[in-house]
């Protein structure tokens, strides 16, 4: 049987005893049903992992001793930055999870003109907060032991003017180039623009070109915001980064 894994928000490297927190708690005690004497595997985002086991397990807390520490680099070579505008739905969790299994290392909910998803300022934080838990549960199941960043939502333009070294890349049906076609990726990585379903207007377009975006063309067929954005993060992790090795 496959040993959990669990993620613990605090540094754990000094640690011989822990109490989970309390979604981590409620998903080992109450949904897994798991007891003292049984292993859990945790990490805290830092690249190592703790195997530990169970001491305490109730209803409302789960206490383990930590029986070690160990480097479990998962990460791939490729730095990824998705700026993906948000989609309504379960279309946005989609994407976020599957991201975050392929290997992106920071999300950027954006709003632009054609985006359909209105949020208020609290209601957004919430969304936040429920998209980290995605990103949680998503390294929890594919062995990550880094934690991606759902960065705040940002409008499109104020995204496209940042420069962190990376480059800049945005997917366009009328695209000359293809990401086979593109030159090395510098080491500052990737910074990967995903529109909405109805896609960018001519005006975010030529914003994008300003700013220093390269269109990328993926092929000859159209695709939907959330297969737009995991097609193009696996191609890139299969040209630049580890996938397939």
């Amino acid at each position: 049987m496959r040993i959990p894994r669990i993620y613990h928000p605090e540094s754990l490297e000094y640690q011989t005893q822990c109490q989970l927190s309390e979604d981590a708690a409620n998903h080992v005690g109450r949904v897994l049903r798991m007891v003292e004497g049984e292993q859990l595997e945790l990490f805290d985002g830092s690249n190592h992992i703790y195997p530990a086991i169970i001491t305490e397990s109730n209803k409302k807390s789960v206490k383990v001793n930590i029986l070690g520490r160990e480097l479990s680099d998962k990460e791939s070579n490729l730095k990824i930055h998705l700026g993906q505008v948000i989609s309504r739905g379960e279309r946005m969790e989609f994407t976020i999870q599957k991201s975050v299994e392929l290997g992106v290392n920071v999300i950027t909910p954006l709003w632009s003109e054609r985006c359909g998803v209105k949020l208020d300022g609290e209601r957004m934080d919430k969304k936040i907060q429920q998209w980290q838990k995605i990103v949680i549960a998503a390294c929890e199941q594919c062995g990550r032991n880094v934690v991606p960043e759902i960065r705040p939502l940002m409008k499109l333009q104020d995204w496209c003017a940042e420069d962190d070294g990376a480059i800049k890349l945005n997917l366009h049906p009328r695209a000359q180039h293809s990401i086979k076609t593109l030159p090395m990726i510098p080491k500052d990585g990737v910074r990967l623009l995903i529109g909405s379903e109805g896609g960018l207007s001519e005006q975010e377009i030529v914003q994008t070109q300003q700013k220093g975006f390269t269109e990328i063309l993926l092929g000859k067929r159209v695709l939907r915001t959330e297969t737009a954005s995991l097609a193009a993060i696996s191609a890139l992790q299969i040209y630049f980064g580890d996938l397939g090795e």
